[in-house]
């Protein structure tokens, strides 16, 4: 057990365990976004900082089937921030919140050696969507292409530029089709730390292994920040599941199936 996951055991709750907490119909949840562990200002604009602390918050809402209704802000600025880096910061929170229908509601800001986020979002939902539900022989999948942040990551540590469209700073979430699939679903999480580290949580919670397909690489397993989705279902539904995802353009790959065995994450655990 790692030292997060060590801290969190120590909260004893029935909420804790899906990407929010799921209470009467409303999600609520939480993420940090700091200088120096998940970015540094000298690889994003603060606008793209700020849209991007945004978005990886509302993908806990969407990876939950819910409706991000609200937005709650902290930010420590340090003192040497501009005028102008504040105005990006507020641009790039107002502009990501407007696409997905959020109200920034409140928060607080205090000043700091560095840029730290936190962003508390609250959802409604009607149908959620949870980590538990897996059963022996349903399908394991996930949306999108995984790999491009890792790689983008080292390039940018190599000092390297990346593109303002490379999904390190543009992520582009699967709501239509979660929105759309999840009737079909028995079990979904978003990708945030990891092919391999998340699939190691769905066994957790499920008491299952996995069977793949064929041979998934480190590059695709063990790239964080991907914020695809990670999704099991009943074989029933495949069909059903790839017409809604062409139909909202959204790549699936199929990647195996839960079986009745132990799963090890082969990917130690990071932080950016």
């Amino acid at each position: 057990m790692n030292l997060e996951n060590y801290f969190i055991s120590q909260f004893k709750s029935r909420h804790i365990g899906d990407d929010g907490a799921l209470i009467d119909g409303t999600v609520y949840s939480k993420d940090a976004f700091f200088e120096d562990v998940h970015f540094k200002t000298s690889w994003m604009s603060h606008y793209q900082i700020a849209a991007k602390a945004m978005i990886v918050n509302i993908s806990d809402a969407v990876a939950m089937n819910a409706e991000p209704r609200y937005a709650l802000l902290s930010v420590a600025m340090p003192k040497n921030i501009t005028k102008n880096q504040i105005r990006e910061l507020a641009a790039g929170f107002q502009d990501a919140a407007l696409k997905y229908g959020i109200e920034i509601i409140g928060g607080d800001t205090i000043g700091n050696i560095k840029l730290d986020i936190t962003v508390t979002v609250i959802s409604k939902t009607k149908k959620p969507l949870t980590r538990k539900g897996l059963k022996k022989g349903h399908l394991i999948a996930y949306s999108g292409k995984l790999g491009g942040s890792l790689k983008e990551l080292k390039k940018l540590m190599n000092l390297g530029k990346i593109h303002k469209k490379s999904k390190f700073v543009d992520i582009k979430l699967r709501d239509k089709f979660i929105s759309k699939c999840s009737r079909f679903l028995s079990s979904g999480m978003d990708i945030s730390d990891g092919l391999f580290c998340d699939l190691q949580k769905l066994s957790s919670v499920n008491r299952v292994g996995f069977k793949f397909k064929t041979k998934i690489s480190k590059s695709i397993g063990c790239s964080g920040e991907e914020y695809e989705m990670l999704f099991g279902f009943d074989p029933r539904y495949k069909k059903a599941i790839l017409r809604h995802a062409a139909r909202s353009r959204t790549p699936v790959n199929i990647i195996g199936k839960c079986v009745r065995k132990n799963y090890k994450n082969r990917c130690k655990a990071h932080h950016f």
